[in-house]
């Protein structure tokens, strides 16, 4: 079976920064609503927001196939606007959402809780609207926080397998991405050379991604004792 490494190195950092990309205002949603509110059922909502991060991944891509593939009506839907979800880039995608959103949300969560909420108060004394409030306090605080839970998702999105899988199969150029190729060199029987090669681009990736995510932590707890102080 042919494999093109770089192909599945490319393939994983596109769908990576998609899935990172198009859920930021669902996991800022999220993680605010959980940091700075108490409504009935907050435990229920914040169990199913953490839920990928428990569940198998296997597990995790049978629930999406069900709910997104052809003979479920959300998935049929999406058929007929030409956007069919398995087997599929878009499938690869949704699959590196769901497993990152519970990394993204706790981090974006911690990055709300750092922001003392006496700042929010103040601005509420001085007569600035909530919303406002929001956009000129507490997210420029929280930045490098979302900065470091977008690194984080976007890591967890490069080494997700199980949910991808399932949900959009292992198709050369299509997605196939870092662990999927990983996986199939590792049956072939020339594959050592080129596995080497792509276990050495995960690593490098991973880590690169995790040193990311340790210094935007740092200087997200450095700008806050500034201001703090």
């Amino acid at each position: 079976m042919s494999v093109d490494p770089w192909s599945a190195v490319g393939l994983s950092v596109v769908v990576g920064a998609v899935a990172t990309g198009v859920t930021l205002p669902a996991a800022v949603a999220c993680a605010w609503l959980l940091a700075r509110r108490s409504f009935p059922g907050q435990a229920l909502v914040s169990a199913v927001v953490l839920a990928p991060l428990v569940l198998p991944p296997v597990v995790t891509g049978i629930l999406l196939l069900r709910v997104l593939g052809r003979g479920s009506p959300l998935g049929a839907f999406l058929e007929s606007l030409a956007w069919p979800v398995p087997f599929s880039l878009t499938g690869a995608v949704v699959a590196a959402s769901v497993v990152g959103f519970p990394l993204y949300v706790m981090a974006i969560r911690g990055a709300f809780e750092a922001v003392d909420p006496k700042l929010e108060e103040v601005s509420a004394t001085l007569g600035v609207p909530p919303r406002r409030t929001f956009w000129r306090v507490t997210l420029p605080l929280a930045l490098p926080g979302i900065a470091a839970g977008m690194v984080l998702s976007f890591a967890r999105g490069l080494g997700e397998f199980g949910a991808t899988a399932i949900l959009a199969g292992n198709i050369e150029g299509r997605t196939r991405t870092i662990a999927l190729a990983a996986y199939t060199l590792l049956e072939s029987p020339d594959g050592d050379a080129p596995l080497r090669g792509l276990l050495l681009v995960s690593i490098a990736l991973a880590f690169a991604a995790l040193v990311g995510f340790e210094a935007l932590n740092r200087h997200q707890r450095r700008r806050l004792e500034l201001d703090g102080g």
